[in-house]
């Protein structure tokens, strides 16, 4: 019998001073978790039940599509690592042995388990398959924050497929489709399935699962047309410009005296500040400088450039801006530049622009791209609410968290590791691959962010670290306690898994550790109850309260746990 007498539940008035995400407060609060270090959580007994409770869910619904659980080790050789490209990742936690060898803490396990199937599977029989496993995943996090949500370890469900061509992976990428549409639905969240960028996994498809909530640090652009995608990788048709500047036969010089913001230009020369062109100087290791051009109203999105780039780029520091872009700082602009210039195509076709001159004080007015520069077009925008989606619908953007990816890898991973099979010919092939992952806690966390009130956690049914509370009032000794540990052994012999509060504390605290606590259900027995043949019963979410047979207060608890989300 769980007794909150003897249960490891240490509960909290006030939240940690640093606790930002109302998941980091109320987890914390709770007695589910405690901070070990920046970015290292400890799961506490009745946090790591509904940790649990996730990864059961996410077992069934990946043994469903026929999936093979294993386990792979946190500590591996950095040699695969350095063959796949990956080891320069500055997240990456890189250790030595004694002996001087590098080792790598795995922060996703792709280069171990291409290592295997390239030593086990060698012929097109042994194809398709689906490994996946449960385990700690490191990362040196730079900024740890919002609790549970951003650390430096972590437990995470990563599968794997491995095909013989592409339209095996594109089965099996639908297979963890399925799946994932299932755990987030069985998980009681709410979740969009959304376009995203490959990152740093690599491939050529991805998308991610976005549990919408204010602590997301992820946006996510939607439409009420079904369209869907992370703000990393949204394309959309930007609002059009109003009051834009009549065209002119050539830019004409002004002087804009210490007018080096958007703000600042727009307002001096009474033009709205889409009709700005915003120049973003950077360098890039292979490419070398390069001038981004975009709409004064529109925001830069380094991951579209990166895609643009084929590679990274980092921002020009003031020195650089002078002696390689021939310019000023704050006065820089694409006419005349001895640079490349990319500009993203919603600038395209606009005329009577604003551009810095690229001398001090100056700014150009009537400029025309492609007639006063010739950029590289690209898509580098991030985009804005109110822009429309392809099919003419206004985007709106939410922010969300990141609890589920899936990847399409391609050959990424099995190429530099060798991972070939020999098809029926006796050609030798490389395995295309897939890769999916989902973050436990992250959904623990989006659970509490979406559900939570004001007097604290509201678990769906599906989470929560026990299914009912029963809080046993009055003095120890009397029949309520009695009462109460039958009923919770007649919620045991129905299938629910139950806490019993028996401790020596007044009605006050025992209701609001229940609220806090959040379980779906809880069930009171004090002595009018008992006198008045009655258990009150009240649902967490919404805390509405009936009164229940004392007789047969189980059957019918069961009964109302069964219909609650």
């Amino acid at each position: 019998m769980t007794r909150l007498s003897s249960y490891f539940l240490p509960t909290l008035k006030e939240p940690p001073a640093d606790a930002e995400a109302l998941s980091h407060r109320l987890l914390v609060r709770a007695g589910l978790v405690r901070q070990l270090g920046a970015g290292l959580w400890t799961f506490l007994p009745a946090g790591w039940r509904s940790h649990r409770r996730v990864e059961a869910i996410v077992r069934s619904e990946l043994d469903a599509i026929g999936a093979q659980e294993m386990l792979m080790p946190v500590l591996q050789p950095a040699d695969p690592w350095a063959r796949t490209g990956r080891l320069p990742i500055q997240e990456l936690f890189k250790v030595e042995d004694r002996k001087g060898a590098e080792h790598v803490l795995a922060m996703s396990h792709e280069e171990a388990i291409t290592f295997h199937v390239a030593r086990e599977l060698r012929s097109y029989r042994d194809l398709p398959k689906i490994l996946y496993h449960f385990q700690v995943k490191a990362r040196d996090e730079p900024r740890p924050r919002a609790g549970v949500l951003r650390t430096r370890e972590f437990v995470m469900k990563d599968s794997y497929s491995f095909d013989a061509d592409r339209e095996g992976l594109d089965r099996s990428y639908e297979l963890h489709v399925g799946a994932y549409d299932r755990i987030f639905d069985r998980c009681g969240l709410e979740w969009y399935r959304v376009a995203s960028d490959v990152g740093m996994m690599g491939g050529f498809g991805a998308h991610e699962y976005m549990a919408p909530c204010p602590a997301g640090e992820n946006e996510v652009a939607l439409s009420a047309a079904g369209y869907a995608a992370n703000v990393e990788v949204a394309s959309a048709t930007p609002r059009p410009v109003e009051g834009l500047p009549s065209a002119a036969d050539a830019p004409e010089a002004v002087e804009t005296p210490g007018q080096t913001a958007i703000e600042e230009v727009s307002r001096g020369l009474d033009v709205p500040a889409a009709a700005l062109l915003k120049a973003f100087p950077v360098i890039a290791e292979r490419r070398g400088p390069v001038l981004v051009v975009l709409r004064g109203d529109h925001r830069l999105n380094e991951i579209k450039l990166a895609n643009a780039l084929g590679e990274a780029a980092r921002p020009a520091q003031a020195d650089e801006v002078e002696s390689l872009f021939a310019s000023v700082p704050g006065f820089i602009g694409p006419v005349g530049t001895p640079v490349a210039v990319i500009a993203d195509r919603a600038v395209e076709g606009l005329r009577g622009l604003v551009a810095g001159a690229n001398e001090a004080d100056r700014h150009l007015r009537g400029v025309e791209p492609g007639r006063d520069f010739e950029p590289e077009w690209a898509d580098v925008r991030s985009v804005e609410a109110g822009d429309t989606c392809p099919s003419g619908a206004e985007i709106h953007l939410e922010p969300a968290i990141e609890v589920g990816n899936i990847f399409k890898l391609g050959m990424r991973y099995s190429e530099p590791l060798g991972a070939t099979y020999l098809d029926e010919s006796g050609t030798e092939r490389h395995v295309w691959m897939g890769s999916y992952g989902i973050g436990l806690a992250r959904i623990m966390a989006a659970a509490v962010e979406q559900g939570a009130d004001e007097q604290g956690i509201s678990w769906p049914r599906a989470l929560a670290p026990f299914d009912i509370e029963v809080v046993a009032l009055g003095k120890p000794g009397e029949e309520s306690l009695e009462v109460a540990e039958r009923l919770y052994s007649e919620l045991g012999a129905a299938g629910l898994e139950a806490v019993l509060d028996d401790r020596a504390a007044s009605a006050g605290e025992k209701f609001a550790d229940a609220e806090l606590l959040g379980c779906p259900l809880r069930l009171t027995v004090g002595r009018k109850g008992i006198e008045a043949g009655e258990v009150e019963a009240q649902v967490r979410r919404g805390r509405e309260r009936r009164a229940l047979s004392l007789e047969t207060a189980a059957e019918e608890a069961v009964g109302l746990w069964r219909e609650l989300p």
